[in-house]
């Protein structure tokens, strides 16, 4: 039997208001309460969700982040699904796996774990992160930019040892998106065309899914040169750069001479 979890004091990057840059600060760390892990954070990526939200909401002081790969420190009473040292993802939209929607195949909302929009934990409604006894809020439940955070056991997703977590971490939000939107909203069919606009993260991974689908013309639709070349490794084989053309990008009828690299 492992000895009960203390409290952590760690650097976490804060946001004490709406646009205000973040500050890198000593936190304290609470120990995960029951049906909580709590988590060493190895890599985080950024998303455009936590900027969003820094920008515009009004719980501060706050730690964003949600797309984190990282290892499990220590687990709270009642949770059997991890232990120590397991390798995990966090996960911003957690599934008790027991709800209506959980059991469910048209939604993945959960009705337990679902977003979460007011800056704390889900079983307690309290934070688990603080300053100097003074609570600082939570971001969607995973709170990543902290070298240590707490999360609901449903809001985790074990993965292999062997799995790169600094490289990893994006499939816990953008990539996953990406991948959902073309497999599961889109549900691209064999034969089909398909337009994305924008190859950032969540673009890219559309098109993979696209090309899993079978999809036999994948267009991207990107202003930055770079990321239509790049584009190519994941399955885009229409390029259109929308500064290009005198025309709304659109509007394009599209001309086989014009493509970027055939089909």
């Amino acid at each position: 039997m492992s000895s009960p979890a203390s409290v952590i004091t760690c650097k976490a990057a804060v946001a004490w208001g709406a646009g205000q840059p973040l500050v890198i600060e000593e936190v304290e760390v609470s120990p995960p309460q029951p049906q909580e892990i709590r988590i060493k954070v190895v890599a985080t990526s950024l998303c455009g969700s936590d900027v969003a939200a820094w920008e515009s909401q009004n719980i501060f002081p706050r730690v964003f982040g949600h797309e984190a790969a990282g290892i499990v420190e220590s687990v709270g009473e009642g949770v059997t699904e991890f232990k120590e040292g397991d390798h995990v993802l966090t996960l911003f939209t957690g599934e008790c796996k027991m709800c209506r929607h959980c059991t469910s195949n048209k939604s993945n909302i959960c009705q337990v774990l679902g977003l979460e929009r007011n800056g704390v934990m889900h079983s307690d409604r309290k934070t688990r992160f603080s300053i100097r006894g003074n609570p600082v809020y939570h971001y969607l439940g995973v709170s990543s930019f902290s070298e240590y955070t707490v999360v609901h056991w449903g809001c985790a997703a074990k993965v292999s040892p062997t799995a790169p977590l600094e490289k990893i971490c994006i499939l816990s939000c953008g990539a996953a998106t990406g991948l959902g939107a073309s497999w599961n909203v889109a549900n691209v069919s064999k034969g089909s065309n398909v337009a994305i606009f924008g190859l950032g993260t969540v673009g890219l991974s559309v098109a993979q899914g696209a090309k899993l689908r079978g999809a036999s013309r994948v267009i991207g639709v990107d202003i930055n040169p770079e990321k239509g070349e790049k584009a190519k490794d994941f399955g885009v084989n229409v390029y259109l750069n929308p500064k290009d053309y005198d025309e709304p990008i659109h509007e394009y009828s599209g001309h086989q001479e014009d493509d970027r690299w055939g089909c």
